[in-house]
């Protein structure tokens, strides 16, 4: 049986007062890491980082290309090990844990994930599927409960309309909320998203911000990291950032101490001018 968070999926009042005292007395972090360096020859791809997450928090990890970004994410999926240092994931030890058992537990999108739907997989089961853990569905079997969480979830994402449709049939902006619905479908207790904005138009793009706007301040979902190049795509209700600039890390923590001028203009090798209106930030070079 899955707990399922309050929008999601239409529990019972019973079950979701008992959701929200699970997730009140919990303080265990989701991710720990502690002096970690991911090497691939001569290269570190990340060095030095300590992070820690958790569980009611949301967090934007920002830097330019090449930063480490995605390599962070990598580890916090359990989908990479760390070369040196120590990376505790939902209580568990990387090194020390099925990483098969783990992953069930982590919501992913990822441009290498969106690659392997096939275009032709239904849009339902692209979400459904995500129950077994696999992409495309074969002759798995589900019951009304999984099939009734797809379709919450479908409609949360406002793709219900298309859920017949072959997955490669849907705009840009579709097949991310598709994505964002399938990494929820295993009710999980991390949610990883990498660059969900990539690609979108500008339609797109606020859409999606707000949906995610939406989870962020869902106090029954789960803890959430974004990884993003643009200050533009954070959505309000992120509660902390983290900067990384040549796989280390520039500053962490709370969102309004961390995203100033000063950091981010370190960061990305620039002088940057960076306003916040209604809860939305905007960086520009400085003329």
């Amino acid at each position: 049986m899955r707990w399922e968070t309050g929008r999601w999926a239409g529990r019972s009042a019973d079950a979701a007062a008992l959701v929200g005292w699970m997730g009140a007395v919990s303080s265990e972090p989701v991710v720990e890491m502690h002096g970690v360096d991911v090497v691939r020859g001569q290269a570190h791809l990340v060095r030095g980082i300590d992070w820690t997450v958790g569980p009611d928090q949301r967090w934007v990890v920002l830097g330019p290309n090449g930063a480490g970004k995605t390599t962070l994410l990598q580890l916090a999926a359990a989908h990479m090990h760390p070369t040196r240092g120590e990376v505790h994931l939902l209580g568990e030890t990387l090194g020390a844990v099925d990483v098969f058992e783990l992953r069930p537990r982590i919501g992913l999108t990822s441009a290498a994930l969106a690659q392997r739907i096939e275009a032709s997989e239904r849009t339902g089961d692209v979400v459904l599927s995500a129950g077994y853990a696999v992409v495309g569905r074969w002759r798995e079997r589900y019951d009304v409960d999984d099939l009734t969480r797809a379709a919450g979830l479908l409609h949360q994402w406002g793709v219900a309309a298309m859920a017949h449709r072959p997955f490669g049939t849907l705009s840009e902006g579709e097949r991310k909320r598709v994505q964002i619905a399938r990494a929820l479908m295993t009710d999980p207790e991390l949610l990883l998203l990498d660059e969900p904005g990539a690609g979108l138009d500008l339609g797109g793009r606020e859409d999606l911000v707000s949906r995610l706007t939406d989870l962020a301040r869902d106090r029954g979902a789960p803890a959430q990291v974004l990884v993003t190049h643009h200050v533009e795509e954070i959505p309000p209700g992120y509660t902390h950032a983290l900067l990384l600039r040549a796989g280390e890390v520039v500053t962490a923590g709370p969102v309004d101490e961390v995203l100033t001028e000063q950091a981010l203009s370190h960061t990305f090798g620039l002088a940057l001018q960076v306003g916040r209106a209604d809860g939305r930030y905007t960086a520009r070079r400085v003329a």
